[in-house]
């Protein structure tokens, strides 16, 4: 099994995969894992850490069992590096089974692997990879997606569950779970990549009627927002303001105001404990119910699993004097 490696990479897709592969030998696992780099160097990855490698490309055996292809930030650099190109796509050829971690992806699109194949990357890099590689399926939500014999996964630590499925499939699930308690992770990580986004609805629009409408509803979202009301205060007919919404953002007026509601909401949860039906209020759902639909929905978890993950970890102050100062 090989590990390819080299300047600013990001340090967890390489060593994420390596631990998980490291920690199933502890229960029974036979895995060879060899990091490469272009030239058999140490490589600087993006945190600044140097890694060791075991060699390059040549150093390996003449078939492999896997590859594990790691991104950088700078994608466009990655793809644009003759050595690293080079040698991933010495080690891919070479490979039975060929993965990817976050911008890893783009290095696989890049020397062709992916053309008419779904796959996935981080969720900030979905657009930029589908734009990019037209030939590749991309999508934006699962944390890993397995297409034949390649499997791309999602950002950084997407690549530990990446890991975790190949252990469960070349040793059993049993295996592969001790290895997700030994590293104190899930088995199966609940939900897609969506809610971890930033941010669900798009801001910018070209029209100008477009963009009043949008500031209106997220200036607002409890507000009881109508499309009659919208293209009235916008100077343009529902129909054409529909048209707008769907040309421009992809979704109906209907949508994009669940949207604003969902941002919301998930803004609030974040950062108190206030009910869930209070929650509901203030962000325009009216119901906790169909808050937690849309939550499921988009999310795949519900409001109160989303505060759990996502609220600030900064402990509660109970007192002014609760810091001793």
């Amino acid at each position: 099994m090989a590990i390819t490696a080299f300047d600013g990479v990001q340090l967890l897709d390489v060593t994420g995969p390596a631990e998980v592969f490291g920690t199933a030998n502890m229960f029974g696992a036979r895995y060879d894992v060899r990091t490469v780099s272009p030239g058999g160097a140490d490589v600087r990855t993006s945190s600044g850490v140097r890694i060791g490698v075991d060699g390059a490309s040549e150093s390996l055996p003449a078939r492999l069992g896997t590859v594990v292809v790691p991104g950088r930030r700078d994608w466009r650099q990655a793809v644009a590096d003759v050595d690293v190109v080079e040698c991933v796509t010495e080690v891919v050829r070479r490979s039975d089974r060929v993965t990817s971690v976050c911008a890893g992806a783009f290095l696989l699109a890049h020397i062709g692997v992916l053309d008419g194949r779904r796959a996935a990357t981080h969720w900030r890099l979905a657009d930029e990879l589908a734009a990019a590689y037209p030939l590749v399926s991309v999508e934006a939500d699962p944390v890993f997606v397995r297409d034949g014999h390649v499997t791309t996964s999602a950002g950084i630590t997407a690549g530990i569950d990446l890991a975790l499925s190949l252990v469960e499939d070349d040793y059993g699930p049993d295996l592969a779970r001790d290895v997700a308690r030994e590293l104190v992770v899930f088995m199966a990580r609940p939900a897609g990549q969506s809610q971890f986004s930033v941010r669900l609805i798009p801001r910018e629009a070209r029209h100008p009627g477009l963009r009043r409408a949008m500031d209106t509803v997220v200036a607002d979202p409890a507000a009881p927002h109508s499309l009659d009301t919208l293209a009235r205060d916008v100077g343009v007919s529902p129909r054409h303001l529909t048209r707008l919404f769907r040309s421009e953002t992809g979704m109906t007026p209907g949508q994009y105001l669940e949207s604003a509601r969902l941002e919301s909401a998930r803004a609030i949860l974040e950062a108190g404990d206030e009910p869930v039906e209070a929650v509901a209020g203030r962000s325009g759902f009216g119901s906790a119910e169909t808050m937690r639909r849309a939550f499921h929905h988009t999310l795949g978890v519900t409001p109160t699993t989303y505060r759990a993950r996502f609220r600030s970890t900064r402990p509660a102050i109970s007192s002014p004097n609760a810091t001793g100062s």
